[in-house]
């Protein structure tokens, strides 16, 4: 089991829902970006989501878009990035850590090195976007071979002829899209978000988490009620654009995991 399994059995056990947390490797900095990564255990984040900066994102609004461009302005690269997997792992080798991104720095690493280095560095999923069921002999089979979690991201669009596929072989949970669109575009609405959730959970065991169009408590605690639990990503990084020091960072990051708890 990876810590990703552990974590949401352990959620299970509790009756409790998850609360995931997505920010950018290195923005704006790798100091701030590391101080508050190292934060978000205590603020109740369950899984660390970890954005791979990228210079062409294809599902990420304006603002995770801005963030990537930033932490590649100060020279962010994905050595740095599992640089700071590592340093965190040195105080919390407990707290999942997903890697978001796209497959290019991967390909362009290689896949079998990828997969070492980021298993050695405390990487615990992926989820890489732009690799469709298709591709799963290209990373996902061989990520799941080397002991990682590879989670697919399902959509509105995604219907019931195609949900088999994309769930064939996705493991650690399944992220639901709320919104169709690129992410902080739209507000996600549980009325629409609770029968495809339901849709989904009627051919998976796995949990269900959805991401997207989360921006308050209290819709994290309207999303998590309809749903195993909710990703927060580009209200956070909001914050850390705004220049907001990491103790009210983390702050907000509480007041939305205490959201997505009471869901």
């Amino acid at each position: 089991m990876t810590r990703i399994d552990t974590r949401f059995a352990q959620l299970s056990e509790t009756g409790k829902k998850a609360f995931v947390a997505y920010i950018m490797a290195g923005d704006p900095d790798v100091e701030t970006a590391l101080a508050v990564m190292k934060g978000l255990p205590a603020a109740g984040v369950d899984v660390i989501e970890l954005g791979l900066p990228f210079t062409d994102p294809m599902a990420d609004g304006s603002t995770i878009q801005l963030a990537g461009q930033r932490a590649l302005d100060h020279g962010m690269n994905l050595d740095q990035t599992l640089d700071m997997v590592r340093a965190f792992r040195e105080e919390d080798d407990e707290t999942p850590i997903v890697l978001m991104g796209y497959y290019n720095p991967i390909y362009s690493r290689g896949v079998d090195t990828f997969l070492k280095d980021a298993g050695d560095a405390g990487i615990d999923g992926l989820i890489v976007v732009d690799l469709p069921p298709e591709e799963d002999d290209e990373l996902c089979i061989p990520a799941q071979k080397a002991g990682m979690n590879f989670i697919r991201l399902a959509t509105p669009t995604t219907d019931d002829a195609r949900l088999p596929k994309v769930l064939q072989n996705t493991s650690g949970f399944v992220y639901y899209v709320s919104v169709t669109g690129i992410t902080g575009a739209a507000a996600a609405q549980s009325a629409e978000v609770g029968p495809e959730v339901a849709r989904i959970k009627s051919q998976t065991d796995l949990p269900v988490i959805v991401g997207f169009g989360i921006r308050t408590p209290e819709a994290a605690q309207d999303i998590s009620s309809i749903a195993d639990g909710c990703v927060v990503g580009s209200a956070i990084v909001s914050e850390i654009a705004a220049g907001k020091p990491v103790d009210e960072v983390l702050a907000f990051v509480a007041s939305l995991a205490e959201g997505a708890h009471k869901g």
